[in-house]
């Protein structure tokens, strides 16, 4: 049996990735909206949430705990209108992460993604743990979550990120097919193809560490000051070495119920206002992302995917179209130049 694990990736040459007008950097800002697709009993599951809450603790049995549903319901409530206001104020195009049934329970955060023009992305039905659900159940999850996306914001989403993935969620996601990319990967500062079954998977890897998760109660981020000093190396690191011909990406992973708070959220006005600051960043979404590189290193061409066998680049059979006629990428080229398809000011 073959070792199903890549532990070579580019092996020290990675291809140059060409971004759009040169640019040295693309950063992608990830917003994950997950408040009400947690685990709770009213949900039918039989212990509470906790997993990346202010409030920690173990998870009850058989019983609702009220402080980390209450500590949920920020986000939903105040730290996902600030964050995207802080967004479209800056123009910063960006990816959500949307949980299926976390949309179908805020008919009002649903119309204010639907008009944004950002992209939205699948991120499971439920914000949960798949990596012991059945395959059956995980199955009908990953096509509901496509369902409630596509009828509620009117755009078929183009990129799948579970989070909590089980050893199936690859395959299926590729199953349902019409996604051009895939994230649950955090291997990689650049995009690569993956075999999946007899085709091939576009993988934008997601990121741990440039991630507000950091600053639950717990982690290893005590401040606000902490996560923008982290990122804002991140980036400077990974500018420069687009400068010495290394160009990379970085994805910045937030929350509403976490860089949200009133203690917090500045830091993320100083990470955008410091990235903005500097020239030749393509600030994009994920979907972008992906349809540069498809165009740019498809996957036969692509040094990482030399050996794997020619396939469909990760779309069943008739479902290329599909993809291509998605929402279009939108893309900040250089800092202060906005795509037109990014709304303005709210």
């Amino acid at each position: 049996m073959t070792y199903p694990r890549d532990l070579v990736g580019y092996a020290g040459r990675p291809p140059d990735p060409r971004w759009p007008d040169n640019a040295r950097i693309a950063v992608s800002v990830v917003l994950n909206y997950e408040e009400g697709g947690e685990y709770n009993t009213l949900h039918g599951d039989p212990h509470s949430e906790y997993v990346l809450t202010d409030v920690g603790g173990e998870p009850l049995a058989n019983a609702r705990n009220l402080n980390v549903e209450s500590n949920f319901e920020y986000g939903s409530r105040v730290g996902f209108w600030e964050i995207m206001r802080i967004l479209r104020h800056r123009r910063v195009p960006a990816t959500v992460y949307a949980v299926g049934m976390a949309l179908e329970r805020n008919a009002a955060a649903a119309a204010e993604l639907a008009g944004s023009g950002f992209e939205v992305a699948c991120h499971g039905q439920r914000w949960i743990d798949y990596q012991f659900v059945p395959e059956e159940v995980e199955r009908a999850d990953i096509a509901r979550n496509v369902e409630v996306i596509t009828r509620l914001i009117g755009r078929r989403p183009v990129g799948w990120y579970t989070g909590r993935p089980s050893p199936n969620t690859r395959r299926l996601a590729m199953q349902q097919g019409g996604f051009l990319y895939e994230s649950d990967a955090y291997n990689d500062d650049l995009p690569y193809w993956t075999a999946v079954g007899s085709g091939q998977q576009l993988i934008i890897p997601h990121s741990f560490d440039c991630n507000d998760s950091r600053l639950q109660r717990g982690g290893d981020f005590v401040t606000g000051e902490d996560f923008f000093r982290y990122c804002a190396d991140a980036f400077n690191w990974l500018y420069r070495r687009g400068g010495e011909g290394s160009p990379r990406m970085m994805s910045v992973s937030l929350h509403g119920r976490i860089i949200g708070r009133p203690g917090r959220i500045g830091a993320l006005e100083r990470l955008l206002d410091h990235i903005q600051r500097h020239d030749a960043v393509w600030m994009c979404d994920r979907q972008s992302i992906a349809r540069h590189w498809r165009a740019v290193h498809p996957a036969a061409a692509t040094p990482h995917a030399a050996a794997l066998a020619p396939g469909a680049a990760g779309l069943a059979p008739g479902e290329a179209g599909l993809a291509r006629d998605a929402a279009g990428p939108t893309s900040q080229s250089v800092a202060g130049a906005a795509s037109p398809s990014v709304p303005g000011a709210k």
